[in-house]
């Protein structure tokens, strides 16, 4: 078949839905067929086939979208600057998906709410489409709405985010996700009937990600240093703030560590200012786009996930593969991929002082950090098998494609 794989999302990232993808299309071309990679840039500036390198730059489209969609005809749109962004992105990416065609596709697998709903409404009708759903945009946009995007229009910003929620999780054939709480969110929340819903939970190439562990880094950890590593997106909803008042904390009780922080993002020079103010230049280091991850995670000590809100981190299967101690935030989808004193340490987002106290706790207890490594690598090789994420996706492809001439 030849299968389209689609994100609204800019590609390629640090870790999550980029990571996902490149294992799928990675699996999907194993089995013998013919992958496409859809999405916007790094600077959402353009819209593309990643494989093919055809590009599309949002400049050339932003008219035609300004022709239709003034101000006069949709003031309530133009009242938010969030929800006119939102519209304006998705038409860009819509428009830019209708001119590279979608015809030739046999079969559209879509990795987020606003690429599915997008995707539906231009596909050919009897294209079979599937979402796999990797978060709840809906509920990050509250957490938004609360901080950086607050404003007297939230209400209206909120409404607009729960029917594009609805909308992109009931556009699909099937609907996938990976855990139970994201299905819970979509069916008591955003009215997504129960029986579209697929419960699969990613599988993950561990064999390819420990060959990449073994490739020589360009960082090192220091000579009597423990490592802390924080690998993902610098964005308000990841939490890094709080680490890094966390880590102010834990330099006040012990001086033998120093936390690695991988990726990019709208946060960064805020962060860095931030652990400047709090003298941690010598403490923490900040890594900037990084696409040795196995690498670093193999010097690593603790892996730390300060998250506001999750689905089911990649960066945590990555670090639990690794064989590495992790503290996540006790949020979202990852109570049911870490066992709280078992394969990892639990700890309420936003409590600085908890953070605190378990980075401390197996910085100084060597015999717990290393049980949490080896359990959750146990746990972890067998959980996330690519073979039988694969095999079960694969069964939900031939769901969607009886009685489709290939």
């Amino acid at each position: 078949m030849k299968i389209l794989l689609a994100t609204y999302w800019p590609i390629p990232h640090v870790g999550g839905v980029w990571s996902y993808l490149k294992q799928l299309a990675s699996a999907l071309e194993s089995y013998g067929h013919e992958v496409d990679i859809l999405g916007y840039d790094e600077e959402n500036l353009s819209v593309g086939l990643y494989n093919q390198g055809r590009v599309i730059q949002r400049e050339k489209i932003i008219p035609i979208i300004n022709a239709n969609l003034n101000e006069k005809n949709y003031p309530e749109m133009y009242a938010n600057f969030l929800v006119k962004w939102t519209e304006f992105q998705r038409y860009v990416y819509e428009l830019s998906a209708a001119y590279f065609g979608l015809e030739k596709y046999d079969l559209i697998h879509t990795q987020d709410v606003i690429s599915t709903y997008c995707l539906s409404r231009i596909k050919p009708k009897d294209t079979p489409l599937i979402a796999t759903i990797h978060g709840s945009v809906a509920h990050e946009i509250r957490l938004q709405l609360e901080t950086v995007h607050k404003s007297d229009t939230s209400d209206m910003a909120r409404s607009y985010y729960d029917i594009l929620e609805n909308k992109g999780a009931t556009s699909a054939n099937v609907t996938i996700v990976c855990n139970q709480w994201l299905k819970k969110i979509l069916t008591n929340e955003f009215n997504v009937p129960e029986q579209q819903i697929k419960v699969l939970h990613y599988g993950f190439d561990t064999e390819q990600f420990l060959l990449k562990s073994r490739q020589q880094s360009t960082m090192l950890r220091p000579d009597n240093k423990k490592v802390i590593l924080y690998a993902g997106r610098l964005v308000e909803l990841k939490g890094i703030n709080f680490l890094i008042s966390a880590l102010r904390d834990l330099k006040e009780i012990r001086d033998d560590w120093v936390c690695w922080i991988a990726g990019t993002g709208e946060q960064e020079a805020e962060l860095k200012a931030q652990a400047s103010s709090l003298g941690l230049d010598h403490h923490i280091i900040f890594l900037g786009k990084r696409d040795d991850v196995p690498s670093l995670l193999k010097q690593t000590d603790i892996f730390v996930l300060p998250t506001l809100i999750e689905n089911q981190p990649i960066s945590v299967i990555e670090a639990q593969i690794a064989g590495k101690a992790v503290i996540a935030s006790d949020v979202g989808g990852i109570p049911e991929v870490i066992e709280h004193g078992v394969t990892g340490l639990l700890t309420p987002a936003k409590n600085t002082a908890m953070l605190t106290n378990n980075l401390n706790l197996l910085l100084s207890n060597n015999k717990l950090r290393k049980l949490l490594g080896s359990n959750a690598k146990k746990w972890g090789m067998t959980h996330w098998s690519i073979d039988s994420g694969m095999l079960k996706l694969m069964e939900i492809y031939k769901g969607v494609m009886k009685g489709r001439s290939i």
